[in-house]
Order: structure tokens, then C-alpha cells, then sequence
């Protein structure tokens, strides 16, 4: 039995809540059961001095925990500049570049924020999975003042958390069965199945490759149901 009591192949309550910051072109707060992350993207003009008279926009993340998402308080500087947060920051943003046509962006850089408010487990699935409805509500934005001719986005991300827990493969894990798991795994999918990323950690004893397929088995399903969700806030956006 899982702490939570759900099933092994079950989410938790996903809510995906379209623009709930005033002023950011687009954006969304995810929420993965107890754990909500605020994602933001915003519009630059201009791009980083590589891509410079390139013709091509681009595509960036930037993650953080407030001080008080978790039990204890942390320190805001600490948590900004961490190297947790630098990676799972590059994560995001490569995650949202693998579906986006920068060419068609111009010269333009838009940069998603991702501020987990609350955490429980699965805080970069989360991100990521909310990154990209920010994402997309930000382009549609710019189709609409025709600021670009047609969206440059290719398809769609989403992500989610396995894991090994008391020897079952489990899907979408909380904090407590991600700090009693034997592996856990994020994987990045995209809405047509398409592997993104992969990351995955035997915290015990090594893991064999028909768990590692139970996880991924587990992954696609997860993913599927957070791209429907997706996909319903983006159709009234």
C-alpha cells in the first residue's frame, strides 16, 4: 500500500491553472497533489550575444524554491544559486527548446520561471509540465498581437516522477515514498511519446532493465494524462 493509498499506477490530483500572473505573458500554477509550482514566462526582445544575428530566438528556465516550500525554512540565496537548481533549471529549458522552433521565434528569448511555492515530491515534473502550458499561453499571445506569424511550437512536453517503492514500480511519488524508494526516475515525454530525457537513480541496490521498462511503461501513461490536461487548459486559452 502506498502512504498516499492511491494505486500504483496513479497520479495525484493534477491541477494545471492557466494565468494566474497579471502581468507575465503567459502563465500557469501546477499543482501535483501537495506540491505547487508557479511558472511564468515572459517575452524578451533580443537574445543571448551566441545567437546574436542568427535569425533564431531561444528558449530558457529558470527554477527556485521559496525559503518556505519545504518544512523548514531555507535560505533564498543559497537555494537560488545551488547547483540542484542550476540543473534542473538546464532541464527545463532543454525540455521546452526539443518542441519549439526557434527560427520562427525571430530574435526573440522567452524565459520561464519556474517558483516551486510548495513542495512535495516531483518538483521538476512539475515545473516542467506546467513550464510548457506557460510556454504555449505566451506564444498564442504573441500569434494573436502577430508579433510571429505562426506558433513555433512542434508539439508538446510533459513529465513525470517513477519509482521503485517496497520493490513496486510506482508512478508520480510524493516525498514520502521519494525518500524511501529503492530508484526513482523522471522522465520528459513528448504528447506523441517521444522521449525527451530520461533520468534515473538506483538509491540502493541496482535496478534491472524489465523494472526500468515497468517504470517507463508507467511514465508514458502519466504523461498521456498530463498532456490531456494540458491540452484542455491551452484549448480555452
Amino acid at each position: 500500500m502506498r502512504p498516499s493509498g492511491r494505486a500504483a499506477d496513479q497520479l495525484r490530483e493534477i491541477v494545471l491553472e492557466p494565468e494566474v500572473a497579471r502581468y507575465a505573458e503567459g502563465s500557469c500554477l501546477a499543482k501535483f497533489g501537495h506540491t505547487h509550482v508557479l511558472c511564468t514566462a515572459s517575452v524578451e526582445d533580443g537574445v543571448p550575444p551566441f545567437l546574436r544575428n542568427t535569425g533564431k530566438g531561444w528558449v530558457t528556465a529558470e527554477y527556485g524554491m521559496l525559503p518556505r516550500s519545504t518544512h523548514s525554512r531555507m535560505d533564498r540565496r543559497r537555494t537560488a544559486d545551488s547547483g540542484r537548481s542550476q540543473e534542473i533549471s538546464r532541464l527545463i529549458g532543454r525540455s521546452l527548446r526539443a518542441v519549439t522552433d526557434t527560427k520562427l521565434l525571430g530574435e526573440r528569448q522567452i524565459r520561464v520561471d519556474c517558483d516551486v511555492i510548495q513542495a512535495d515530491g516531483g518538483t521538476r515534473t512539475a515545473a516542467t509540465t506546467g513550464g510548457y502550458v506557460a510556454l504555449a499561453l505566451a506564444i498564442q499571445h504573441m500569434v494573436k498581437l502577430g508579433a510571429v506569424q505562426k506558433s513555433p511550437l512542434t508539439g508538446s512536453i510533459a513529465a513525470i516522477s517513477c519509482g521503485l517503492y517496497k520493490g513496486e514500480a510506482v508512478l508520480d511519488l510524493d516525498y514520502d515514498e521519494d525518500s524511501s524508494a529503492q530508484a526513482d526516475a523522471n522522465f520528459v515525454l513528448t504528447g506523441t511519446g517521444g522521449l525527451v530525457e530520461i533520468q534515473g537513480t538506483a538509491e540502493g541496490e541496482p535496478f534491472s532493465e524489465d523494472q526500468f521498462l515497468a517504470l517507463l511503461r508507467l511514465a508514458r501513461k502519466g504523461c498521456s494524462e498530463l498532456t490531456a490536461a494540458q491540452n484542455a487548459v491551452l484549448a480555452n486559452g
